[in-house]
C-alpha cells in the first residue's frame, strides 16, 4: 500500500514570518488527516525557520533545489549537506527550473545522487510541453526525462524516491490535464520503473501528479489507481485550499 504524499512547492513565495504564519495556520487540520504524508517546500530562507514549526505538525519539510557539490566555489547555491540536517525531501528538476535556469536531464541525474548520497529523499519532477503534448511526444519525453535522469540509479535507491509527472501546459496556467490523461502517463511511468528497477520496486515508487490541482479537482485525481499524491503549487499557499486538498486526498484513497 503506497502512502499517498502531498507536497506544497511554494516557489518564490513568502517571507519567513509569512511562512511560519502559514503553517502555523494550517498546520493544526493537517495532523487530523490520517493516511496521508504533507510536505511543505518553502524558499531555502524559510527552511531553518520552518523546521521546528513542522514538526508540530507532522508536516515533512522539503528544499525546491540543491546543487551537487558538497561545498565549494559555487556562489548562490545551496550543497545536499546544507540541506540534509534541516529538511527531509528537495524537489528535483521542476519544469521551471529546466526553463529559467538551464537545468537539464543531466543536471538532474547528478542532483538527484548527491541528495541520495546526503540522505535526502529527492521528489524529481518530469513533464512535456504544450508543444510536445500536441504533437503526441508526450510518452516520448517523459520516458527519456526518466531514462537519463535515473541513469546508474540502484534498485534499492529507487525505491525512496518520488516521482512527479508534471505537464508543463498544465502548471499554474487552470488547464490541468484530465484524470484519464494523468493516470495513463503516470501508468506508462511506472511501467518504465519496472524495465528499469523490477516489478517490485515499481509497485513501492510513489508517483505524483502536479499540474493546476486544487480543492475541486484533487478527490478525481486522486482516485486514479497509479496517482500517488500531487506536487501542488499556487493552491499550496492558502490554508484552506491545501487542507482541502489533503483532506480530498485522504476521502480518495480510502474509498
Amino acid at each position: 500500500m503506497r502512502i499517498p504524499i502531498i507536497a506544497g512547492n511554494w516557489k518564490m513565495n513568502k517571507t519567513v514570518p509569512e511562512a511560519v504564519a502559514l503553517v502555523d495556520e494550517m498546520g493544526p487540520a493537517l495532523a487530523a488527516v490520517q493516511g496521508v504524508e504533507k510536505v511543505v517546500c518553502p524558499s531555502f530562507v524559510a527552511l531553518a525557520s520552518l523546521a521546528p514549526v513542522v514538526a508540530r505538525y507532522q508536516i515533512g519539510l522539503g528544499a525546491q533545489d540543491l546543487f551537487w557539490e558538497k561545498s565549494g566555489a559555487y556562489t548562490g547555491e545551496v550543497s545536499p549537506l546544507m540541506l540534509a540536517g534541516v529538511c527531509q525531501y528537495v524537489i528535483i528538476g521542476h519544469s521551471e527550473r529546466r526553463q529559467y535556469f538551464g537545468e537539464t536531464d543531466e543536471s538532474v541525474n547528478k542532483k538527484l545522487k548527491a541528495a541520495l548520497a546526503a540522505g535526502l529523499r529527492p521528489i524529481v519532477c518530469v513533464g512535456e510541453v504544450l508543444a510536445q503534448y500536441e504533437a503526441g511526444e508526450t510518452d516520448q519525453v517523459v520516458a527519456a526525462q526518466v531514462r537519463a535522469g535515473f541513469a546508474g540509479i540502484t534498485p534499492e535507491q529507487a525505491r525512496g524516491i518520488v516521482v512527479a509527472y508534471e505537464p508543463v501546459w498544465a502548471i499554474g496556467t487552470g488547464k490541468a490535464a484530465t484524470r484519464d490523461i494523468a493516470q495513463r502517463v503516470i501508468g506508462m511511468i511506472r511501467g518504465l520503473l519496472a524495465e528499469l528497477f523490477g516489478q517490485d520496486v515499481a509497485q513501492v515508487m510513489r508517483i505524483q501528479y502536479g499540474g493546476s490541482v486544487n480543492a475541486a479537482n484533487i478527490v478525481e485525481y486522486m482516485s486514479a489507481p497509479d496517482i500517488d499524491g500531487a506536487l501542488v503549487g499556487g493552491a499550496s499557499l492558502k490554508s484552506a485550499e491545501f487542507i482541502a486538498i489533503v483532506q480530498g486526498t485522504a476521502k480518495a484513497k480510502s474509498l
